[in-house]
């Protein structure tokens, strides 16, 4: 179970760079568009959409390390308080009646989402703008495969504690 927590983990670490590396080209994309726009009076339309799409794509991957981080906001006014089993049985029960349900049915309409802009070869109805919207759309399942992935890690944690031999993830 640790050799697996420990794969998962670094599968999730890598996302993690991912989001970062994402981060970075987004803002180098809108340092470009805004020294083309103010010094040379040179508006990309296509440009102004790929800033939303690297946005869009690091959040939403954001979300499966995220959540192998535990950093999503959640109000602790009695979790704090409970014994870390009690906690192991909360959370492993919130991961199997609200994150699987629930990253299925994203993942499951996401795949059609993504199929119909396929066929349909959407693109941005701007002149100018980006084709290939599938693509971007295509982060939507991707993303929560990835929670999905990064709730079993967290549940092989929980289930851990719970049988008395919490692992811990290499670093």
């Amino acid at each position: 179970m640790r050799k697996i927590h420990n794969l998962l983990g670094n599968l999730l670490d890598y996302l993690g760079y991912l989001c970062a590396v994402l981060m970075v080209l987004m803002l180098l994309n809108v340092f470009y568009d805004v020294v083309m726009r103010y010094l040379f009076n040179n508006i990309s339309i296509a440009m102004q959409e790929l800033e939303w799409h690297l946005f869009a794509a690091m959040f939403m991957f954001g979300i499966g390390y995220t959540l192998k981080e535990d950093g999503h906001v959640r109000v602790d006014v009695f979790y704090d308080n409970l014994s870390r089993k009690t906690q192991a049985v909360i959370n492993s029960v919130g991961i199997l009646v609200t994150v699987f349900p629930f990253s299925l049915l994203i993942i499951y309409f996401g795949l059609g989402f993504v199929e119909d802009a396929f066929q349909l070869g959407e693109k941005s109805p701007d002149p100018g703008g980006l084709s290939h919207f599938w693509i971007i759309k295509s982060v939507i399942p991707l993303s929560f495969l990835f929670v999905i992935i990064a709730a079993c890690y967290r549940l092989i944690g929980e289930l851990s504690v719970l049988l008395g031999a919490p692992v811990e993830a290499e670093s």
